[in-house]
Formats: C-alpha cells, structure tokens, sequence
C-alpha cells in the first residue's frame, strides 16, 4: 500500500507494488488487509474497487472480477464502506457519485482508498500522480507480514527513509503488544 498525501488529504492505494493479477478471493484479502492499515493511521477507510466501468457499464475480465471481490468484501465485513466496480475518477468525486449513482455506498462521500485490479494499474497511477500531481507518497507499507518488515525503493529520499522507519516501529510495538495480549 502507498500512501498519498496532497493538498486534499490523505489517499490509501493498494495494490501498489506486489501482486501482479489478483484473482477475486486475493483482492478480498488486499481489501481486508488495506481496510486494517488504514484504520491504523486513524482514518477510517472509504474504499472503492477500481476498473474502467462503473456499476456493469462495460463488459470485462477487470469489471467482473473487481464487482465479485467487492461483493464478497462487503458480505465478510458489512461494516465496511466500499463500492465498486467503480472508476477512479468517479470515486474521487461526491457530487458526481451523488448525482449520477446515488445507490452507491459512496453516496455523500468519495472513496479515500483505491484499490486496484491489478499491479500494473495501481504502479501506474501512484507513480503518475507523483509526478504529475505532486502528491507525496509514503510507501510501500508491506501488509499481512507476521513481523514488521519493510522495504524501501531504490533512490528513497531522507523523508522516505524516516517515515518507512516510523511506521515499521509503530508497526512492531503494535504487534508486540498484540502479541503480549495473546499469551496473557
């Protein structure tokens, strides 16, 4: 997962830089564990499962496989706000989804976490929006790991390097408390 910082807030990508084609059942995971990263910056997550259609508009492997792991995401956790398949700009934007689907999930609101079809879409869109957007991105945070372990890219700036070192200490003092709990 990346983080992207702008002038409008904080956006929560996954996945960004590891899985190559989820299938339906992966992106439920990513989605569970994506939901639980967020919520652990304190934010609760808005989520959207991206692809090139909205709500069946376009016929398609991505807009098949996305609705599916949208719908068995929202039948595993019913708490959670996510809405998909839906396209990335609509998601991003409350009046349009107010306007145009005003049954989604999203209704009121737009997505603050994007979850990608697959890695070559969401490598894509954080690279570009850093370039191009000039949103800051903190990343990637590894999720699912049984440890704290973190990596960094070739080229990291000092920035990178201190926020990857932030997290993976809050990281490793939340699972060894977790960890404490259990055999308490």
């Amino acid at each position: 997962m990346y983080i992207l910082s702008n002038k409008n807030g904080n956006y929560f990508l996954s996945d960004t830089t590891v899985n190559l084609n989820p299938s339906a059942d992966q992106l439920v995971d990513i989605i569970g564990l994506t939901a639980q990263a967020v919520r652990f910056f304190d934010v609760e997550p808005r989520m959207a499962g991206l692809s090139y259609s909205n709500f069946g508009s376009a016929k398609g492997e991505i807009p098949q496989k996305m609705a599916k792991a949208v719908a068995k995401a929202q039948a595993k956790w019913p708490e959670l706000l996510i809405d998909g398949e839906i396209q990335a700009n609509v998601a991003l934007s409350k009046e349009y989804i107010e306007e145009n689907y005003p049954f989604s999930k999203l209704s009121g609101t737009f997505a603050n976490t994007l979850i990608f079809p697959n890695l070559e879409s969401g490598n894509i869109a954080y690279k570009l929006l850093m370039e191009f957007g000039g949103a800051e991105a903190i990343g990637p945070i590894l999720m699912g790991m049984r440890k704290a372990i973190h990596v960094l890219q070739k080229g990291s700036s000092v920035s990178d390097i201190f926020n990857i070192t932030a997290i993976a200490v809050v990281d490793a003092q939340e699972q060894e408390i977790s960890e404490k709990a259990a055999h308490d």
